[in-house]
Order: C-alpha cells, then sequence, then structure tokens
C-alpha cells in the first residue's frame, strides 16, 4: 500500500460512522435517563421532606411547582452530572463488553482508541452543558430559589451575621459585631479611617447601633461617638443620634458564602476583586466556587475515560464488578475534592490547586488504566 492510499484508508478509517453514533446515542441516553431517575427521586424526598412547610407557610402550587421545582432541578442535574456520566458509562459499556459487542467491533479492525472517539465526543457535548448551566443558567435559578425561600419558607426567620470585618476603601476598616439582612441594622459598629501610611488611626466612629434607609441611602446612628486624632491629640464628639453617609453600602455585610451561587462567572470575578480589596475572610470560599465553575464540567471529560477503562474489561462476574469499581473511584474521587477544599480554606492549598488536584490525579489515573486496557 502505497503513502497516498495509507492517507486515504486512515480518513476512511476515522471518519464518522453507524457504530459512532450507536455508542453516542446510547451514551447521552444512558446519562439523562440515570439523572431523570435521579431527580424524581431526590423531588419525592424532597417533597416528603418539605410538605409540611409548604402547608404551613401557604405556599401556592404554582409557586412550588415552576418558581421552586423548576428552580430546583438544574441545580442537582448539574451537581450530579459527572457522577451519572461515569456510572452510565460503566453501566451500558459493560453490556457492551458482556455482549462481546466490543470484541466485534475489535475484529472489524477498530482499534480502542478510535472505539473512544464517540465518548469523547459525548463527554465534550456533556461537558459544554454542564459549563454553560454552571456559569449562566445556575446562578439565575438559584437567584430565583432564594427569593422564594426568603419570600415563602424564611420570611419569618431573621437572618444574622456576625463579627463582620472588611475594608470599604484603602484605609478605612469597618466592623459590626452582628448584622441582620432584612431590617439592615447592625449593632456595635465601628468605622477606622487610618492616615496615608496606615499605621495611626485618623478617625474613630463608633455606634451601638445603626440602620440603614433605604429611602434615603443614608446610615443612621444610635449612641455615637467620633474620634478624631491629630497633632494636638484626641478630640472626641458624642451624641444621641445622627445620618450620615458613607461609601459602603449594605450588602458589604452579607458575608455569606452562598452569595455567589447567585452570580455569573463575569459578575464572580469582580465580585472576588472587590471582596480582595476590601481584605475578607472569604475570599478563599469564593476562589473555591470560581474554580468549580470549570473544574466540575472538565472533571466529566475524566471520569468518562476513566469508566470507560474500567468497563471495557470483559469479566465472567458480569455487571457487578465494573459497578462495584466504579462507585469505588467515585466515592474516592468526591472524598478526595473535600478533602483538598480543605486545605484551601485552611490556606495549606491554593484554592486553584485544591480545586484542581482531584481531576489532575485522576486524569493520571486515567492514563494509567488506559495504558493497561486491553486493546
Amino acid at each position: 500500500m502505497d503513502f497516498k492510499a495509507k492517507i486515504d484508508f486512515r480518513k476512511e478509517h476515522w471518519r464518522w460512522s453507524i457504530m459512532d453514533s450507536y455508542i453516542l446515542v446510547k451514551f447521552l441516553g444512558s446519562v439523562f435517563y440515570s439523572i431523570a431517575l435521579l431527580m424524581t427521586i431526590i423531588i419525592v424526598f424532597d417533597i416528603s421532606e418539605k410538605i409540611h412547610k409548604f402547608l404551613d407557610n401557604e405556599v401556592p402550587v404554582n409557586a412550588i411547582i415552576f418558581r421552586y421545582y423548576f428552580n430546583f432541578i438544574p441545580y442537582f442535574v448539574n451537581l450530579f452530572f459527572p457522577l451519572f456520566t461515569f456510572i452510565s458509562v460503566i453501566w451500558f459499556t459493560s453490556k457492551l463488553s458482556g455482549n462481546n459487542e466490543v470484541i466485534s467491533f475489535f475484529n472489524g479492525g477498530v482499534s480502542f482508541y478510535r472505539f473512544m472517539v464517540p465518548y469523547i465526543v459525548g463527554a465534550i457535548i456533556l461537558s459544554i452543558i454542564s459549563l454553560l448551566m454552571s456559569n449562566f443558567l445556575i446562578p439565575h435559578t438559584n437567584a430565583r430559589m432564594h427569593a422564594f425561600n426568603e419570600e415563602y419558607l424564611y420570611k419569618k426567620r431573621v437572618i444574622t451575621n456576625t463579627n463582620i470585618h472588611f475594608k470599604s476603601s484603602e484605609n478605612t476598616y469597618v466592623y459590626a459585631e452582628r448584622w441582620r439582612k432584612q431590617t439592615l441594622e447592625g449593632e456595635r459598629f465601628t468605622v477606622e479611617v487610618m492616615d496615608a501610611n496606615k499605621d495611626k488611626i485618623e478617625t474613630k466612629i463608633s455606634a451601638a447601633q445603626v440602620q440603614y434607609n433605604d429611602s434615603t441611602k443614608q446610615w443612621h446612628l444610635y449612641d455615637y461617638n467620633i474620634h478624631t486624632f491629630d497633632e494636638t491629640g484626641q478630640h472626641i464628639r458624642a451624641g444621641i443620634e445622627m445620618d450620615t453617609t458613607f461609601e459602603f453600602l449594605p450588602e458589604d455585610f452579607n458575608n455569606d458564602v452562598t452569595i455567589t451561587e447567585t452570580m455569573s462567572y463575569g459578575e464572580l470575578t469582580k465580585f472576588i476583586e472587590k471582596e480582595r480589596k476590601k481584605g475578607s475572610s472569604l475570599v478563599k470560599h469564593y476562589l473555591i466556587e470560581k474554580n468549580k465553575r470549570i473544574a466540575n464540567p472538565l472533571s466529566i471529560l475524566i471520569m468518562t475515560m476513566l469508566g470507560l477503562s474500567v468497563a471495557a474489561r470483559k469479566t465472567r462476574r458480569g455487571v457487578g464488578v465494573h459497578i462495584f469499581i466504579g462507585l469505588f473511584f467515585v466515592f474516592t474521587f468526591i472524598f478526595f475534592q473535600q478533602v483538598s477544599n480543605v486545605f484551601a480554606i485552611s490556606e495549606q492549598l491554593s484554592p486553584a490547586l485544591a480545586t484542581w488536584l482531584p481531576n489532575l490525579v485522576y486524569l493520571a489515573v486515567c492514563v494509567i488504566l488506559l495504558r493497561f486496557t486491553p486493546k
């Protein structure tokens, strides 16, 4: 066979075929079918758990269906995408292997790496879907979910944040011992303005209580003290009540990690920069969330290849052995993710490395298993 004939043969060999369509349809069908079954189970358990809350708060049925569960489903679908992609690959590939269909493909001149092509295409499709959901759809549905919870389920609950510290500008530090989100009230409130060298306090404002007036855009201070420091010493001015303005807003006190769940990727990036300038202690949590939005969708590709390397081996014990091995890999992967996040929060690892480390380790495991998979 001359060189041109070899090139033509390879083009023909790698051209999309009926076999590829068959595997791709089985792959995607298995993933969406398994996720549909899972979501049915999750919704049933969630209804049984929250039915008394819906009844006690007299939540309308249409609000439960369209405002709660229509926004509830996308989050869990995206959360379980890597897991059920992995299990689905193992399930239907093990059946193909058990029915000798994989061997038939190989006997027909199809190499193992050529056999992987529809799996890779399917994994890329699912990764793109997950990526778009994580960064655009899920933040929108989470915002609607939070609005539903505040309107119906948590309307009687007073949400309080405690011991809040942040920088509102390069030289201004703000503290509140308590902050109530619903009423925009804070207790034991302090604002310290440093000099240009940040080694001396120029002004310190403290108040027993502070409240933001959304209509006038002003802060109302109760039992306040204003300390100013200059070359002549300290000057104190005290009073019962006072209206004033600050450069920070009430949302700056809402140091809740879950706030990032309602932001798109671009909004999250800007928010992290803002929080970093403020000196927020939660920046590492926000960075973990940002990196997860890219790492988790890409883990679908790794899980697909890992599942294929496990399930392509034919065994006399059937699908059960493959599923058992697969579950071992899944649970160790999830455990590894949680442990690495703990290391990131404790600052022993950077948030980026902690988020990507499980993917990198399992990518190496995947390469090793694929290397020794019978071909």
